[in-house]
């Protein structure tokens, strides 16, 4: 295979997968002009082609010296260093792949050899390395190459069906990055099919993608629901969530911070008997509660007389009509031997521990007010608030455990409640609640929400795309976008139990390990790589690595990534705004490239102009 470079000039050493290459002269030119194409000149990270029978080894330079070919004795005395002719130039290299019928590939079958020559690349072998040479038609563009100014098509299929990885300090252009590589997604030929056969969901914690331009998307193709516990929302729309999914005792739990001794068996026990007995049947969760009145007035002794004023408390807060209720104001009091009245007219409801003729009739009346009460009642949480209270003085009355460890459980409950009823809306189903476009807008959340709707949404989507996949070829797919991930991915939680960490960790973590076979993929970028659960960041197969400075990010890259060399490594810190390097699956080795900046409908994350800010206004 012949090669058309510029020479350079030969192989003088070889130590495995390192070679040296001894220069014809010292020339560190930058640029040269060669058979009509422009080269870049040899330089720390660039690459080098070494010419060897039918193939072309690639291999990338990772230091040069020179050598004072004229001082031999190296003294000051006979120093020629900087004579015309006394200075040679060595490269030492690290062997990267090879090039074999115009297709680049990874092998170790071939090293260098002494007396091979080496020469610049040309934008020909730069095209099978950086795999240029695919159609247009199934790449696209985000930038161009640092060291050659050659622009670098990405793969569709190899990126975008794989789990990505956007990484870099505030102000590196991590955010632009992220949003350039989804906007020339969207500017391929291929978008009516993308919006009919994928969703995408972006989880934005600060509130960077909530315009209505986004990605020059059509509007109808785009819902933002603007998570909001502070005030009003922004916008109407609430959040689709399955009924299943808020009513599983796990969920309920971590959303509670349910305490691992009492109050999680508590959950546990009680969304047992709702789901399968209660949900959605609101005459059963009628009879239930007044049943259980019925218990307390019959076991007093061991119930407790403040059981059955509470029970009073909660029935007096659901109905809308209390003449039903009324008559059992004040009952505690007046319980005594299995005896009770009841009313002003003082009649006898309840004697020798069993219903009167007028306590059946007044059950059964308070039973029908409650049955109305929840079947006007269209909030589901509320309902099963109003059940949880009940549940709590049946677990409660006969010494399941003290109410005393419950009633902070329903402190928390009360206030989580009332958020969740703000920001979600429950529904049996949602195939057709999302848009191709999803955001999730987290900016104006509080903490609690902020830790329970990603890992909800996540949870429910993905099971969602996994029953639809399982049993048939996928024929739809899903992309997840967590941006600022590590904080939801975080392996490390200090105001939180265990309980919500190990099971939000196992959420993301099956969702990373088995959602590619299911068509579901996850983009997460973050400026703290290190916080990122070690599982979750193994799992990624494609990386944009943007500057890292601190020591345990750049350590749990290096510990990480594989494909990333030692020279490409020592870039990281380093490299300037929109500068990146791409490496995994998806491309053959390391590529530092410029990611070209989106000027329009980019996300609101730009640095603020102080001197535009402070500036003094014209008089």
């Amino acid at each position: 295979m012949g090669i058309n470079g510029k020479p350079l000039g030969v192989v003088i050493g070889v130590d495995g997968t390192v070679s040296q290459i001894g220069m014809y002269n010292s020339s560190n030119t930058d640029e040269f002009i060669w058979n009509g194409e422009l080269l870049k000149g040899p330089r720390v990270g660039g690459l080098i082609a070494i010419a060897q029978n039918d193939i072309i080894i690639i291999a990338k330079i990772f230091k040069e010296q020179i050598s004072d070919m004229q001082n031999n004795v190296k003294t000051m005395e006979y120093d020629n260093r900087f004579s015309y002719g006394s200075i040679k130039r060595f490269l030492f290299l690290k062997t990267q792949g090879v090039i074999e019928k115009d297709k680049f590939s990874i092998t170790s079958q071939y090293v260098p050899m002494i007396g091979n020559q080496a020469y610049l690349v040309t934008k020909k072998e730069l095209k099978a390395i950086y795999g240029i040479s695919l159609s247009k038609n199934t790449s696209i563009c985000i930038g161009h190459s640092l060291l050659d100014g050659w622009a670098i098509d990405l793969p569709i299929n190899h990126f975008f069906a794989s789990h990505i990885g956007i990484f870099g300090n505030t102000g590196s252009g991590k955010s632009n990055t992220l949003y350039k590589l989804h906007q020339e997604l969207f500017r391929t030929k291929y978008l009516p099919e993308i919006l009919s056969h994928s969703k995408f969901f972006i989880i934005d914690f600060n509130g960077e993608y909530i315009e209505s331009h986004l990605f020059d998307l059509p509007r109808i193709n785009i819902k933002t629901f603007e998570v909001n516990t502070r005030g009003a929302c922004r916008l109407e729309a609430k959040i689709p969530v399955k009924k299943s999914y808020l009513f599983d005792p796990e969920i309920l739990a971590i959303l509670l911070d349910a305490k691992p001794a009492t109050q999680i068996p508590f959950l546990r026990s009680a969304m047992r008997k709702y789901n399968n007995e209660i949900h959605g049947n609101e005459k059963k969760l009628a009879t239930l509660s007044a049943g259980l009145l019925v218990s307390l007035l019959k076991n007093y002794k061991i119930a407790g007389a403040f059981s059955v004023e509470l029970w009073y408390r909660i029935a007096e807060s659901i109905v809308t009509n209390s003449d039903a209720i009324s008559p059992i104001k004040n009952l505690a009091q007046k319980l005594s031997y299995g005896n009770a009245q009841a009313g002003e007219n003082g009649e006898e409801i309840l004697k020798d521990g069993e219903l009167t003729q007028k306590g059946k009739e007044l059950i059964s009346q308070i039973e029908e007010e409650l049955r109305g009460s929840f079947t006007s009642c269209r909030n589901d949480i509320k309902k099963l608030y109003y059940f949880l209270e009940f549940e709590k003085i049946y677990y409660t009355a006969w010494n399941a455990t003290k109410i005393e460890y419950l009633n902070p459980l329903f402190k928390r409950m009360e206030s989580a409640f009332r958020n969740l009823d703000n920001v979600i809306s429950l529904c049996d189903d949602i195939n057709d609640e999302f848009a191709s476009m999803n955001v999730i807008s987290l900016v104006h959340a509080n903490q609690e929400m902020k830790r329970l709707i990603p890992m909800l949404i996540s949870k429910m989507i993905y099971d969602a795309q996994k029953d639809k996949s399982s049993s048939s070829k996928v024929n739809h797919t899903v992309h997840l976008i967590i941006d600022e991930a590590h904080n939801i991915l975080s392996n490390i939680e200090k105001n939180n139990g265990d309980n919500w960490q190990d099971f939000r960790l196992s959420v993301f973590e099956e969702i990373i390990k088995e959602g590619r076979k299911f068509g579901f993929y996850l983009t997460v970028a973050s400026q703290r790589p290190a916080d990122i659960s070690p599982t979750i960041l193994s799992q990624i197969h494609n990386f944009f690595i943007h500057r890292l400075v601190n020591d345990n990010d750049l350590i749990m890259l290096s510990n990480t990534m594989p494909t990333l060399d030692r020279n490409t490594y020592q870039m990281i810190p380093s490299l300037g705004k929109g500068e990146a390097i791409i490496t995994g699956t998806a491309t053959s080795m390391p590529i530092l490239v410029k990611v070209d900046r989106e000027l329009d409908n980019h996300p609101t994350s730009d640095d603020i102009d102080l001197i535009s800010l402070w500036k003094e206004s014209p008089r």
